[in-house]
C-alpha cells in the first residue's frame, strides 16, 4: 500500500465516528459539524489555490472519461487508474487544506464522497466501479455548487 493510501485510510478510519463530516486532526473544527452541505450565508465558500488545483485535476480526469462512463465502455484498468488519481488528489486536498473551519467542515462532505467513489472505482468496496464514478462525478458537481471556483463547470 502506498503512502497516499495509507494516509487516507488512516484519516478516514480515525474520523469515521464523526459521521459524514470527515475531519482531519491537524485542523481545528467547531464542535457541531454540519450534517449536510450548506452555503456560507447564501454564498459559496471561499477556496484556496491547492483546493482549486486538485479539484480541477479530478474534474479534468473525470470529464475526459465521462462519455465512456456513461456508455458503460470504460475498462476495469481505466476505472482503476481514475480511482487512483481521485484518491491521490483527495489526499492532497486533505493535507494541503487551509480553509476556515466552517468551509473546511463542508469540504469534508465532498472529500468523503470522492474517497468512497475512488474506492469503488478501484474495486475496494461492494459498489461497482461505474457507481463509484457516478458518485465521484456527483461530488465534483456538488463542489461547484457550494465552493467558489472561477470558471468551474459541472460534468454532464
Amino acid at each position: 500500500m502506498n503512502i497516499h493510501r495509507t494516509l487516507l485510510a488512516a484519516l478516514l478510519s480515525t474520523f469515521a465516528t464523526v459521521g459524514p463530516a470527515f475531519a482531519v486532526d491537524s485542523h481545528q473544527h467547531a464542535a457541531a459539524a454540519p450534517t449536510k452541505l450548506m452555503l456560507d450565508h447564501g454564498k459559496k465558500w471561499a477556496t484556496d489555490e491547492p483546493l482549486r488545483r486538485n479539484m480541477s485535476e479530478i474534474r479534468s480526469a473525470l470529464a475526459a472519461k465521462a462519455t465512456a462512463i456513461h456508455h458503460g465502455t470504460l475498462t476495469a484498468d481505466d476505472y482503476q487508474a481514475l480511482g487512483s488519481l481521485v484518491e491521490a488528489h483527495s489526499v492532497k486536498i486533505v493535507t494541503e487544506c487551509k480553509l476556515g473551519p466552517a468551509a473546511d467542515e463542508n469540504l469534508h462532505h465532498i472529500v468523503a464522497e470522492l474517497s468512497t467513489g475512488a474506492d469503488a472505482m478501484q474495486g475496494k468496496s461492494k459498489a461497482t466501479p461505474a457507481a463509484g464514478a457516478a458518485q465521484t462525478i456527483g461530488a465534483v458537481n456538488q463542489y461547484g455548487r457550494y465552493f467558489q471556483h472561477p470558471g468551474w463547470q459541472p460534468i454532464d
